[in-house]
């Protein structure tokens, strides 16, 4: 199997919430496709996602990629450019133009995968086929009555952990937050905090003894304080010893490795990027750090979750990107079931290809409704998506 020739679908469209944190909001999704089509016809699917600015027209992305990404990869064999190692110096030592790199992590799995006839959770070593999720908002700029309507609803469909944005200036809005969600979920529901290094690190820890005064037990808090302040983390980890630090989300591989080094957590936050995912999770198990699989897109990080020992939760946060697919992993009563299809088990919807794909960028009043989100079918509308 070689690589052949790539395909590239650009979308826009509303999101169906405003999503953020106590430092960004987002309220449209700027997604592209990036299919690798191998010579035996076989697609490894990825995607390309900016959070915060819209990418630019089909043809210039296409432009970039040919350019940047692409003369490396035609013609290699994908199994061997996923487990490639590689050590750029000086000026190649740098990111592609548009953010590449774990699109083509993933589909190069999914076409690795799909060669040797696997699930790509069972190609990584998976010994289970499903992890626990849990809840998670984004819910920063949800008003109240949206931010309850949209953790009952989780609650009812069986979730049983839940994890909130906390870092907002007025300190008694985050109390009051965690009060109503004790209030929508009930006392026994396990609980997770977001600060999104909003805090520094004395103030986190006065902040977080508040919250436990305040009757409030946490799983875990996320990202308190900034990435690289590893001995404040370690600092707020034996001064907070009644909960765990999450850490690492913001860090490359080779932050979580320095991370991990200082003592700066007690939980690693790893995303979707597969091959970078499987080398530190292998530090991290060989160093006894337990893993949480963070936001991956229409959730793949389910695969590395099974395979990986000590991962314990895969973060869910019900954003409406089902519809680009034509089997989205499955999330039933509070587990993610690793799809048993050979890949990664996602393959693009040719009805989305056809009704949602967007190949000139349009502006913001021009890019319509959100897509109908099966997922929230039964929760309460939330507000218009826009500010």
């Amino acid at each position: 199997m070689r690589l052949k020739e790539f395909r590239i679908t650009r979308f826009q469209f509303a999101r169906d919430r405003v999503i953020g944190d106590s430092q960004v909001r987002a309220d449209d999704a700027n997604v592209a496709a990036l299919e690798l089509i191998a010579d035996t016809g076989a697609v490894g699917l990825g995607f390309i996602q900016t959070l915060f600015f819209p990418l630019p027209d089909q043809a210039e992305i296409e432009r970039v990629f040919a350019s940047e990404a692409w003369p490396s990869l035609e013609g290699q064999p994908p199994a061997g450019l996923a487990h490639a190692v590689g050590r750029p110096r000086g000026g190649q030592q740098r990111a592609f133009t548009l953010p590449f790199h774990e699109a083509l992590q993933v589909a190069l799995w999914d076409l690795a995968a799909k060669q040797v006839g696997l699930p790509l959770h069972r190609l990584l070593g998976s010994r289970r086929e499903r992890i626990r999720a849990y809840a998670s908002g984004l819910d920063f700029h949800l008003s109240d009555d949206e931010f309850a309507a949209f953790f009952g609803h989780a609650a009812s469909i069986g979730y049983e952990a839940f994890k909130i944005k906390v870092g907002h200036p007025d300190f008694e809005r985050d109390l009051h937050r965690l009060e109503l969600l004790r209030e929508v979920v009930g006392p026994k529901a396990g609980v997770m905090i977001d600060a999104n290094e909003a805090w520094g690190a004395k103030e986190a820890l006065v902040k977080l003894e508040a919250i436990r005064k305040a009757g409030h037990e946490l799983i875990w808090v996320e990202d308190p304080i900034l990435r690289n302040d590893f001995e404040g983390l370690r600092q707020l980890r034996a001064g907070a010893s009644w909960t765990l630090i999450n850490s690492g989300e913001y860090l490359d591989a080779t932050g979580k490795r320095q991370l991990m080094q200082a003592g700066g957590t007690d939980i690693l936050n790893i995303h979707g990027q597969v091959t970078d995912v499987m080398r530190i999770g292998w530090l991290a198990a060989d160093t006894g750090i337990p893993v949480s699989i963070g936001n991956t897109f229409l959730e793949v990080g389910v695969h590395a979750g099974c395979a990986l020992p000590e991962v314990e939760w895969l973060e869910y946060s019900f954003q409406n990107f089902d519809h680009l697919v034509d089997q989205p992993v499955e999330i039933r009563d509070g587990w993610a079931y690793a799809p048993d299809r050979p890949g990664h088990g996602l393959v693009l919807n040719e009805t989305a290809r056809r009704d949602w794909s967007r190949p000139k960028l349009l502006p913001r009043m021009e890019i319509g409704e959100a897509p109908f989100n099966p997922r929230v079918t039964h929760a309460p509308k939330l507000a218009a998506s826009r500010p």
